[in-house]
């Protein structure tokens, strides 16, 4: 699931990217009143506004969405690794602890190393 998540993160991203980089600024309107080549773009001089706009907020919702599921299965994976850990960590200490006391012939434990 989580390599499907990425996949999806990782094609959004470029797309959003490329949404970007297709769109015209705001100055570009001005441009193509004078003659400039934003008019001669493959939309149009304002032809491109709506459609691109829309698919790239999609994309973009898309990505936000991707972002936050990942950090919420990363989150959880960490979350339930720490916790088995700390689950072995105090069985063996106390399986260790118990070692210790019956090595030494002493059933209590001193303050004082041997």
């Amino acid at each position: 699931m989580e390599n499907l998540i990425t996949i999806i993160h990782v094609v959004v991203s470029l797309g959003v990217i490329g949404l970007v980089l297709v769109q015209h600024g705001k100055g570009a309107d001005a441009g193509a009143a004078f003659g400039g080549n934003s008019s001669g773009s493959v939309f149009g001089a304002q032809g491109s506004g709506n459609f691109v706009t829309r698919l790239t907020a999609i994309c973009v919702t898309i990505f936000f969405c991707t972002s936050i599921g990942l950090a919420f299965i990363a989150s959880n994976k960490n979350a339930s690794t720490a916790a088995e850990q700390i689950q072995e960590n105090s069985s063996q200490s106390v399986e260790t602890n118990e070692q210790l006391n019956e090595s030494d012939g002493l059933g209590e434990t001193q303050d004082i190393p041997n």
